[in-house]
C-alpha cells in the first residue's frame, strides 16, 4: 500500500500535477480487497478495506474528520476494477498528502497559499480582444469586489503579465481568512495550486462561490482559446485530470466549512 501512493506523490504530496506525469510511469497494482467500508475511529473517520483500517504511506492510520469525507475515500476504493488506479483516487491522495506532509508542516503550507495573495491569477487582465476582457471581468470582478468589501482587501490589477506588488495590507487581510486546521489547509493548498488563484479557493472556502463558479473562473483563458480554436487532446486529459483533484478538494472544503 505504502509504494501504491508513494510512486505517484511525486516530489511534494500536494502537487497534483506531478503526481499525473508520475502515474503515466506507474505500473498499476492488482486489488487485494473485496470491500471497502468506513468506521468510527479515534479522532474521526477511518477507512478499512475487508475491515482491516488503512494506513498512510507515512504508515499512519486514514482517518477522516468527517464522515462524509471518509465515505467518499471507501466510494473511491470501492470503484476499483481489477487494477488499483492511484490516479482514479484523487481524495485518498490528498488524505495522505494532509496526514503525511501538512500534519507537521501546517504553516509552511499556509505560507504557500498566501505568495498566491502577491501574484493572483485574477489580477493580470488581457488587453485584448474586448471579448475576453468582458469574459474576465465577469468571472473575476464580483470575487475582487467582494475581498474588497467584506475583507477589505484591495487589490491592485494590472494588464498584461508584468508583475505588479501588492499593498501589504490587501494581502494581510486575504490571508486572515485562511484556514489553520490541517485538512482545510490542505484542500485549499490544492484548489490554490490547480485553479492559480488564492481568491479563488478562499471564495469556495467563505461560500462565495461554488465549485463550478471556481473552475470556470478559473479557466476563463483556457476556455476562451478554446472556443477560438478548438479543443486539443492531450490539454483536455491534464484538464479532466485536474478536475479530479479539483473535486476532492472542493468536497473537503465543504464538508469542512
Amino acid at each position: 500500500m505504502r509504494e501504491l501512493f508513494d510512486e505517484v506523490a511525486g516530489k511534494s504530496p500536494l502537487d497534483p500535477r506531478e503526481a499525473s506525469r508520475k502515474s503515466s510511469r506507474t505500473p498499476l497494482r492488482a486489488k487485494f480487497y473485496k470491500d471497502a467500508s468506513v468506521a468510527e475511529a479515534d479522532g474521526g473517520f477511518a477507512v478499512a478495506l475487508d475491515a482491516k483500517p488503512i494506513r498512510t504511506p507515512g504508515k499512519k492510520p486514514l482517518i477522516a474528520p468527517s464522515r462524509d469525507i471518509a465515505e467518499a475515500m471507501a466510494a473511491e476504493w470501492n470503484a476499483q476494477g481489477e487494477q488499483i488506479d492511484p490516479m482514479s483516487m484523487p481524495l485518498t491522495r490528498l488524505a495522505n498528502s494532509a496526514i503525511d506532509g501538512v500534519a507537521d508542516n501546517t504553516q509552511a503550507v499556509v505560507d504557500d497559499i498566501a505568495k498566491y495573495f502577491g501574484s493572483d491569477l485574477l489580477f493580470y487582465r488581457a488587453g485584448f480582444p474586448e471579448e475576453l476582457i468582458a469574459r474576465q471581468a465577469q468571472h473575476w470582478d464580483p470575487v475582487l469586489r467582494w475581498a474588497a468589501d467584506d475583507l477589505g482587501a484591495h487589490f491592485i490589477l494590472t494588464e498584461g503579465v508584468v508583475h505588479v506588488a501588492q499593498p501589504d495590507a490587501a494581502i494581510a487581510a486575504a490571508r486572515e481568512k485562511l484556514p489553520k486546521d490541517v485538512w482545510p489547509v490542505a484542500a485549499m493548498h490544492v484548489a490554490t495550486t490547480i485553479t492559480g488563484s488564492a481568491l479563488l479557493a478562499l471564495a469556495l472556502k467563505e461560500g462565495v462561490l461554488g465549485p463550478e463558479q471556481v473552475w470556470a473562473a478559473a479557466h476563463v483563458d483556457e476556455d476562451w482559446n478554446r472556443d477560438k480554436w478548438g479543443a486539443d487532446e492531450e490539454v483536455e486529459a491534464r484538464r479532466a485530470a485536474r478536475l479530479r483533484d479539483f473535486e476532492a478538494a472542493a468536497l473537503v472544503i465543504k464538508a469542512l466549512a
